[in-house]
């Protein structure tokens, strides 16, 4: 009798770290295939597309912070969930810039196997010729009184003059020819999706690197290139404010030129250009589509207004003589255009600070007591003024637009309305407490933009380069074309033999024109010897 021992009960088996790392990195394949793959480059682009298009609805803190600022008084319950997504930096959002790095990730991993392959396939030869040449969609056979080098010469002396890539090998089954052309179509496709990589580098380099500041300037005043003295601007996270390109414009002179209709017809600054502090002055002219460059920075003249002048004397006998500021237009058709002139401090040891809220009319016309623009040209320039007087709300810690007053103060009484009329040049209005205005003028300012853009070159180049990748890879057919010449006794010929000729081809994007190339490849070898048997798919 056996005694049977019991076998000791085996461990737990755990898992070895062999299979888990090998399923880990099947997993980890599986996904990078996936996302190197055009279909995901391409939906990856859509995607870019369609997050951008918040960044059209909703006003951008990096373009109009005042609007940021309106659109979160006008929506106090949805505007915190917006900002909390994002939508109001949409560029800079992370989930923007997520979508962009996938998009450069997949089109580099996409690319790069594509290139070196076909940076092969343009150093190799042909295909062989394959075995069953009836099965290919083209193919015909042609029995022709030649020998089979002879007819083999002429093949390939016909698809050479036709700039095909011509490879002929000889094997037991006879004379075999392979030709090939059209392979710069799959070099365009490659150049096209380069060239949108480099697009898509030069964009974010400008973003990176680039800004963009605006400023209004009336004639005689002047700016230099500074973060400081902008009243917008935009500048990428890679910029350093200390090296802008030290740049120093004055505004001389500003003209605008209108059609008889109205319409305008040219906006022209003659300006002062100084490149460094203490150089000379150099003087040029500028325009809407003629900017001024210097070191890649470009000035340009977005658009213009009026800037009226004013005379104010307090009941006290102290005079502000030439006191002005930027009217905004509001209407492009006739320049209407509404303003704000802010005294903060009359140093008359009261404290109070004194504004002007004005429209301009630069051809006015008073319907009703009521003054309206009817004409864009400074024919008859006249303003409609409310003076104020009392604190102006400069330091409460909330910013305020130079363009218009606080009204809080007004509504709590802070700042009070003084007085209203409506004055032609020259003209004087006495406000109530007996501070007298007069209307002295105006001059003209011009909106300037000064641009910075690093990648601007290389967004034409990959952009032509696109456009010529694309034309290669729509215009250029690829075709190939085998032939397979083959001797056999002439019956009845004694010595005399005759060639089968064996014709195949395939083309990309339709067979018509292999149809043309392997019948005029026939007919060339009909020429040298009359057909005894012809066979044609």
């Amino acid at each position: 009798m056996t005694n049977l021992q019991p076998r000791p009960a085996r461990p737990p088996s755990t898992p070895s770290r062999g299979p888990l790392l090998h399923r880990l990195g099947r997993w980890l394949l599986r996904r990078w295939r996936w996302l190197t793959s055009m279909r995901t480059a391409v939906v990856l682009l859509f995607l870019l597309a369609l997050a951008a298009v918040p960044g059209s609805l909703f006003p951008q803190r990096s373009l109009t912070p005042s609007a940021v600022a309106g659109f979160f008084r006008e929506n106090p319950d949805l505007a915190p969930v917006l900002d909390r997504l994002g939508m109001f930096d949409v560029f800079s959002s992370p989930w923007f810039s997520a979508i962009y790095l996938l998009l450069f990730v997949s089109l580099i991993g996409c690319l790069v196997p594509r290139c070196i392959e076909h940076a092969r396939a343009l150093r190799a030869d042909p295909p062989p010729v394959p075995r069953h040449l009836h099965r290919l969609p083209v193919h015909a056979t042609e029995e022709v009184a030649l020998p089979a080098e002879v007819a083999a010469e002429r093949v390939e002396a016909d698809l050479r003059s036709a700039r095909f890539l011509v490879s002929r090998r000889s094997t037991k089954a006879g004379v075999e020819i392979s030709a090939e052309r059209g392979r710069v179509k799959e070099t365009g496709n490659l150049v096209f999706h380069l060239s949108l990589l480099a697009l898509l580098v030069a964009l974010a380099g400008g973003k990176l690197w680039g800004y963009e500041g605006s400023i209004l300037v009336t004639e005689g005043d002047g700016f230099c290139n500074s973060f400081q003295q902008y009243d917008r601007y935009v500048a990428g996270p890679l910029v350093d404010p200390d090296t802008l390109t030290p740049l120093c414009f004055d505004l001389e002179d500003f003209r605008a030129t209108y059609e008889l209709n109205g319409t305008p017809a040219s906006f022209t600054a003659d300006i002062g250009v100084q490149a460094d502090p203490g150089a000379a002055t150099r003087q040029t002219t500028i325009g809407v589509n003629d900017p001024f460059r210097s070191e890649g920075d470009r000035l340009y003249v977005t658009g213009h207004g009026f800037t009226p002048l004013f005379t104010v004397t307090l009941p006290n006998g102290q005079v502000f003589e030439e006191i002005s500021a930027p009217f905004l237009p509001r209407d492009s058709a006739t320049f209407a255009s509404e303003g704000v002139v802010k005294l903060p401090d009359l140093g008359d040891g009261s404290g109070d600070g004194f504004a002007l809220e004005g429209f301009f009319a630069p051809t006015g016309l008073v319907q009703g007591g009521v003054l309206t623009s009817v004409d864009a040209r400074p024919l008859n320039p006249q303003v409609a003024i409310i003076g104020y007087r009392g604190y102006l709300g400069l330091d409460s810690g909330t910013p305020q637009s130079v363009f218009t007053l606080d009204r809080r103060q007004i509504d709590v009484g802070a700042l009070d309305r003084i007085g209203e009329a409506n004055l032609s040049v020259g003209e004087s209005a006495t406000f109530e407490d007996g501070t007298v205005v007069r209307f002295d003028g105006f001059r003209e300012f011009a909106a300037l933009q000064v641009s910075y853009d690093p990648g601007q070159v290389w967004v034409l180049v990959s952009a032509i380069t696109m456009l010529l990748g694309l034309l290669a890879a729509l215009l250029v057919r690829r075709e190939r074309v085998f032939a397979r010449v083959t001797g056999t006794p002439a019956p009845g010929s004694g010595d005399e033999r005759s060639t089968t000729v064996s014709l195949a081809g395939l083309a990309r994007g339709g067979s018509g024109d292999v149809h043309e190339r392997l019948r005029a490849l026939s007919t060339s070898l009909l020429g040298e010897g009359r057909p005894t048997q012809r066979r044609d798919s």
